[in-house]
């Protein structure tokens, strides 16, 4: 099973599952998860709109993750996540892990072979490009991944793909 990192746009990566770092009401939003919603097209918005109606009339907790169709994406799952909103307070790093251990959780039981994930809670939710790193990258590679071929974190800068690629290359060494 491999996992890697690359400079890329999460909108246009193949993958079976593309994991969206959602806010807890699923109906988009800005970064990411903005920038899914508006690849995938309507679809993925009414897809959102059902798990509200049926799994979370709240909203889906931090840290947990849910699957939806990927309307326009190339996957054919969107796994959507909320990561903790560091700027609100919310800095326990158990809750950043669980959005991967979740998110992958979710990826075995839809049979995915392949998945991809931004760097959850690294935009506008405030954690540094280094802790989002070694979260992610602790919580992947131990999560037992069974069924999981591919594991790729594209990532929207080249601070957030150094930290993440230095964080690999600790693992490896």
């Amino acid at each position: 099973m491999s996992i890697d990192a690359v400079l890329g746009d999460l909108t246009t990566e193949p993958a079976d599952a593309l994991v969206n770092a959602a806010n807890s009401s699923l109906l988009g939003g800005g970064g990411v998860d903005g920038a899914l919603h508006a690849a995938a097209g309507p679809a993925l918005l009414e897809a959102c709109r059902r798990v509200r109606a049926e799994q979370w009339p709240d909203g889906l907790p931090v840290g947990d993750a849910v699957a939806t169709t990927a309307g326009n994406l190339p996957a054919t799952w969107v796994i959507h996540t909320v990561g903790p909103n560091r700027n609100a307070g919310q800095s326990d790093e158990s809750l950043l892990a669980s959005c991967y251990t979740r998110s992958l959780d979710v990826a075995q039981q839809l049979g995915a072979r392949t998945v991809a994930f931004p760097a959850v809670g690294a935009g506008v939710y405030g954690w540094d490009a280094q802790t989002a790193a070694r979260v992610a990258v602790a919580a992947v590679a131990a999560h037992p991944r069974r069924g999981i071929e591919r594991v790729r974190f594209v990532l929207f800068s080249p601070r957030l793909l150094a930290a993440f690629t230095a964080e690999l290359n600790a693992l490896q060494a």
